[in-house]
């Protein structure tokens, strides 16, 4: 079975490397040496400590191999080949609710780096769908759990 394409900026590229440098340099460490200190306590078979640091483990080494999996698939978009004269993956979009005449500004980004509470939609989601491949000047629908918001692409930015 192929493996799904992720979509980096190079801040998201950046970002994934050194969270996984972290994870193998310090975070392996750290947690390796919670286990010894453990084992040191004697019967490991009702021992909390020991318990708590080898899901931890685990836990770190799901994540080192889930971030070397999207590195390995990861297609990098450059800010210079980010197109302003449509919505692309990369692109800072600044949105008009039509009801409410609000602006919002939107940086476009791969799934693997959306963070919404720091305005980076990705483009799988409603809002990144429903302007993806549109021009300035473009009104879209997008339907949410509590309806339907019209935006007006205002502006398109690297």
């Amino acid at each position: 079975m192929a493996e799904k394409e992720v979509i980096l900026t190079q801040e998201g590229l950046k970002k994934l490397e050194d969270e996984l440098e972290h994870l193998k340099s310090v975070k392996r460490r750290e947690v390796a040496e919670r286990i010894k200190v453990a084992i040191g306590y004697g019967d490991i078979s009702e021992n909390s400590e020991y318990e708590d640091a080898k899901n931890e483990q685990a836990f770190i080494e799901g994540r080192v191999i889930t971030l070397e999996k999207m590195l390995r698939n990861a297609r990098i978009i450059n800010n210079a080949d980010v197109n302003t004269d449509t919505v692309s993956v990369g692109a800072i979009v600044t949105l008009k609710d039509l009801e409410f005449g609000e602006t919002v500004e939107y940086n476009i980004v791969g799934t693997a780096e959306a963070d919404p509470f720091n305005n980076k939609i990705s483009n799988e989601s409603p809002v990144g769908k429903a302007i993806l491949g549109k021009p300035k000047g473009t009104k879209v629908d997008i339907n949410v759990p509590v309806g339907t918001i019209q935006y007006e692409i205002i502006d398109i930015k690297k």
